[in-house]
C-alpha cells in the first residue's frame, strides 16, 4: 500500500486537523502512515535518558500500549524510535535499541514475554519478534509468511497464548507462538486494528474505516459487529467479557463478547482526538489507558467513563 510521507514532528505536535473531514480515510491507514521511515526525525544517539511524556510526544509516534504485568503501575510503550517503560509520574525510559516497533502486544499470561514486528532503524522489515526480558532485547522468531513481514496490526489470543494474528498481505495466523504461519484470508478493507477474543482462539475483531468486523473462523471470513459505515480507530478486549471500541465522532464504546452488537457509550469527551490504542490493567479492570492520535497518553480509573492525562494524578 502506498502511503503519504508525513513531515517531521520534532518540536511540534502532529496536526489534529489531519483528522478533520478526511478523518476516516486517514485512520484507515493510520498504522501504516506513521511508520514511514523518512516521516519523522530519528531521536539522536543511543541515550536511554528518562524523558517526560510531554517531550516524548513531540519526538515520536506511539504504535502500541500495554500495562506492565510485572509492575501494573507502569506502562509499556512501543514507538517509532524504540520501546519505552513509563512510570506512574509520566516519565518514559527507553530500554531497547532505537528501532520502529509495530504490532506490539504482550503475552497474555507471561509477565516477561512481549511480541512485536516493525522496522530496524536502517529500514526494511524485522519479521515477528519476541522479547523474553521485558523489552530490553528482541530476537526474530520467524520471517512470517512471505516475509520478513511487518505486522502493523497484530494480537495474541488471550484464550490461547500460542495463537497469534497479524496482517501482512492478508490475515496471517500462527498456532505455535509465531514460529510458523498460514494465510487465513484477505484483511478486511480499511483495516486499522486487530483484537483477539478472550472467548475463543478462533475469534478476532477488526477495527476498520467502515465499522467493526468480527471473525469466528480465525480470520477466514468476516461479518459486521457494529458501527457500519463509521471509522473505528481501535478495538481492544478487556478482562472478563468486555470489548471496547473507539468510534470517531461517537466516542469510546463497550459491549460484552457474548453480545458484540449491543454497544453502550462510555465517554465522548475527547474533543477532536481519536484513540488509537487501548490497554486495560489485568489486575484492575477499572483502570484503563489510551494513546491518542496526537500522541497523548490518557488514564481512566472508572472503567473508561472519565479520563485524565497519564501521570497527572
Amino acid at each position: 500500500m502506498k502511503t503519504p510521507k508525513l513531515p517531521s514532528t520534532k518540536g511540534s505536535k502532529r496536526s489534529t486537523s489531519l483528522l478533520g473531514l478526511s478523518r476516516g480515510m486517514l485512520l484507515a491507514t493510520a498504522a501504516v502512515v506513521v511508520v514511514v521511515l523518512g516521516g519523522v526525525t530519528l531521536l539522536s544517539g543511543a541515550s536511554n535518558k528518562p524523558t517526560l511524556l510531554s517531550d516524548l510526544r513531540q519526538q515520536t509516534h506511539y504504535h502500541g500500549l500495554a500495562v506492565d504485568r510485572a509492575d501494573p503501575t507502569r506502562l509499556l510503550l512501543a514507538t517509532h524510535h524504540g520501546f519505552y517503560i513509563v512510570n506512574k509520574a509520566g516519565v518514559a525510559t527507553r530500554v531497547s535499541p532505537v528501532q520502529d516497533f509495530m504490532g506490539f502486544t504482550p503475552h497474555p499470561t507471561n509477565k516477561s514475554i512481549l511480541f512485536a514486528s516493525g522496522h530496524p532503524s536502517g529500514g526494511g522489515n524485522m519479521g515477528f519478534l519476541r522479547s523474553d526480558d521485558g523489552g530490553v532485547s528482541w530476537k526474530q522468531v520467524s520471517l512470517g509468511l512471505g516475509g520478513p513481514v511487518d505486522f502493523h496490526q497484530m494480537d495474541v489470543s488471550p484464550a490461547d497464548g500460542n495463537v497469534v494474528y497479524g496482517s501482512y498481505r492478508g490475515i496471517q495466523v500462527s498456532r505455535d507462538g509465531g514460529q510458523n504461519w498460514s494465510m487465513a484470508g484477505p484483511s478486511p478493507d480499511g483495516l486499522i486494528a486487530l483484537a483477539a477474543s478472550r472467548a475463543s482462539p478462533d475469534r478476532v475483531y477488526a477495527a476498520t474505516q467502515s465499522g467493526l468486523q468480527i471473525s469466528n473462523d480465525a480470520g477466514k471470513s468476516w461479518s459486521p459487529a457494529g458501527f457500519a459505515g463509521q471509522a473505528v480507530s481501535t478495538v481492544s478486549v478487556g478482562s472478563g467479557d468486555s470489548i471496547f471500541a473507539f468510534v470517531v465522532g461517537k466516542g469510546l464504546q463497550r459491549a460484552a463478547e457474548g453480545s458484540p452488537g449491543n454497544w453502550s457509550l462510555l465517554n465522548n469527551d475527547f474533543g477532536d482526538r481519536a484513540l488509537l490504542h487501548l490497554a486495560v490493567d489485568p489486575t484492575d479492570p477499572a483502570r484503563m489507558y489510551a494513546a491518542t492520535d496526537d500522541s497523548s497518553l490518557l488514564a481512566s480509573s472508572d472503567g473508561g467513563h472519565s479520563w485524565h492525562p497519564f501521570g497527572a494524578k
